[in-house]
């Protein structure tokens, strides 16, 4: 009984479709070790990690904040969120009026799908480092 013509066909487009596909996966850029010095970056927000290729899905950076100053409202949409304090004291104000307080040494976690804003309340500078990640 002879193959059928037909699973040839199938079979070449399957093996180069591998091909193709493998020779993708290696071109992608592999994230790789570095260090980041956290100087202040002019509109108070330095980026630490950006994302793919970088990363594979986190992202960070490095926030100054001046006393009576916010980051703005955002939401972390698909995203979990992760806040250090290095110094300072503020909040972390929600949606639904509902706020967290930050202080030096201190570590908040936000989860995904949540509006939010950071407020310096100190006298001081609020530094913190935040990281977000792909929770889907």
């Amino acid at each position: 009984m002879h193959p059928r013509p037909h699973f040839f066909s199938y079979a070449a487009v399957l093996v180069v479709f591998l091909a193709v596909t493998l020779a993708s996966a290696q071109s992608q850029p592999r994230p790789h070790t570095k260090v980041v010095a956290l100087d202040r970056a002019e509109n108070g927000i330095l980026p630490i990690l950006t994302g793919p290729p970088e990363t594979v899905t986190m992202k960070s950076g490095y926030v100054v904040l001046e006393p009576g100053r916010s980051v703005g409202k955002h939401s972390t949409e698909h995203h979990e969120e992760i806040l250090i304090v290095l110094e300072g004291q503020g909040e972390m104000r929600f949606h639904d009026g509902s706020k967290l307080e930050l202080k030096t040494r201190t570590a908040l976690y936000c989860p995904p799908e949540t509006e939010h804003d950071v407020w310096n309340t100190g006298s001081g500078l609020l530094r913190y480092v935040y990281v977000v990640a792909n929770a889907q």
